[in-house]
């Protein structure tokens, strides 16, 4: 059982909101879902059932359904079914992949309204048309999204808890860190790349660290997301497939964001907004957008036509990029591994970085200008909206530069400051060295985007 940050919110929502208000845990498919929900019931209550809608018969669902308007009856079925005594106020009862029962979501409110016990469900593709259709969304429902494991939790799965500590602290304390520990957490962050945040993938990666292992789990979870586009992806799922496997190429160029025509001829942006959002929705990607004029409200001006599509798991994008056909480590991982600079990692680290980004609470907007003029064309990988100290710590827009390689420059950094001078608050470049503080300008090893 891996530590997982969503257990601290859950327990917020127990203290604070259980008592009007069931919890939906939503994300992508084997992120953790049900592992962390049925510990925290574990942990926290007296007594759990844990109804898991992908296993159960259909004279269950019958009987659930018949039994709906009689409460009474209802928790003395499920507490015979289970074999479990279910205590007022004490007992926890979970919908788990509530999605392919959606009678079950809208009993919620009345369930809610009873208020004999908390409820908590979990679903993937929890809202795509038809795991809606015909029922009513219940009010009486929170929501937290749960995403793969950020870098702090893998070194956490490490058992590196004090280096975990260590990072943070010398973040906020803007501080380097010792050579040796920045070393190796720096091979860490290169492991992460590789392996990415998956639990049933780092779980087959830790006994001997063995990178095959982990390949062919991540294979696994390709092949269950390619199926889920074939199952539920309708009349788009030729496009949506088509999206995603052409994912690595695209980030693979310097210029990452979306070209429609090199997935499919002819094609135009409007084309694919049924893919991106289907892909978004099932949270298989983090998409990135456009802000055409940067400023507290990034969305104001995002242009939605033009994107980064990133992976929601950089694990997933080495596998896709590197090893598409075979569970044997690819000579390409132990150069990653080694920090061989003949490599090109900006594709993993830009992606590593998304990743952190979203796992933090960030929408993601990236900027750029294209111009005859090279002193006006520029491009910033991430824009972020953070509190600046320099400005009593109200919010200024943040330009976050990703630099994979040892030498790089920021021309597009000190064009956008002098562009946008007034809105700009810290200024993050995230790099393969330690950490320097330059007037504005933060410089911070990769292994410390979490952090931002």
């Amino acid at each position: 059982m891996f530590k997982r940050k969503i257990y601290d919110q859950l327990i917020a929502w127990k203290k604070a909101g259980a008592a009007t208000s069931a919890m939906l845990v939503e994300g992508a498919r084997r992120v953790g879902k049900s592992t962390i929900v049925e510990e925290f019931a574990r942990n926290e209550y007296d007594s759990y059932i844990m109804i898991d809608f992908s296993l159960v018969t259909e004279e269950f669902k019958r009987t659930f359904l018949d039994l709906r308007t009689s409460l009474d009856e209802f928790f003395l079925y499920l507490s015979a079914a289970y074999r479990t005594v279910l205590t007022p106020h004490k007992s926890l009862i979970i919908f788990d992949e509530v999605q392919l029962f959606p009678p079950a979501r809208e009993f919620i409110k009345h369930l809610v309204a009873d208020g004999r016990f908390d409820y908590i469900e979990t679903g993937s593709l929890i809202s795509i048309k038809q795991n809606v259709k015909n029922i009513l969304i219940p009010s009486e429902e929170d929501s937290l999204k749960m995403y793969p494991m950020d870098f702090e939790e893998f070194l956490w799965a490490l058992g590196e808890d004090a280096l975990a500590d260590f990072i943070r602290n010398a973040f906020e304390k803007r501080t380097c860190l010792p050579d040796d520990l920045h070393r190796k957490a720096s091979r860490i962050w290169r492991e992460y790349m590789l392996v990415g945040g998956m639990p049933q993938v780092v779980s087959a990666y830790l006994p001997g660290r063995d990178m095959a292992a982990a390949n062919h789990a991540k294979h696994l979870v390709l092949k269950l997301y390619r199926d889920d586009i074939e199952k539920y992806g309708g009349n788009t799922a030729k496009r949506i497939k088509a999206v995603f496997d052409a994912i690595p190429g695209l980030l693979s160029k310097h210029e990452k964001r979306f070209v429609y025509t090199e997935v499919s001829e002819d094609s135009r942006s409007r084309d694919f907004m049924t893919a991106f959002s289907w892909l978004k929705e099932a949270a298989t990607v983090n998409l990135c957008t456009l802000s055409e004029d940067p400023s507290l409200g990034l969305a104001l001006t995002e242009d939605n036509t033009t994107v980064k599509c990133y992976l929601a798991d950089t694990g997933l994008l080495s596998t896709m990029a590197f090893s598409s056909t075979t569970d044997i480590m690819p000579e390409v991982y132990r150069q990653v591994l080694l920090g061989d600079a003949s490599v090109n990692e900006g594709m993993l680290a830009e992606n590593a970085v998304a990743q952190q980004l979203v796992a933090s609470g960030h929408s993601l907007y990236f900027y750029s200008k294209a111009s005859n003029n090279a002193q006006e064309r520029m491009e910033i990988d991430f824009l972020i909206v953070a509190p600046f100290l320099d400005a009593a710590m109200k919010p200024r827009v943040s330009p976050i530069e990703v630099k994979s390689g040892k030498r790089y420059s920021l021309v597009s950094l000190d064009k956008f400051k002098q562009r946008f001078m007034k809105r700009i608050g810290t200024e993050y470049v995230l790099h393969d060295r330690p950490l320097q503080v330059a007037d504005n300008r933060l410089y911070l090893p990769l292994y410390m985007s979490y952090l931002v």
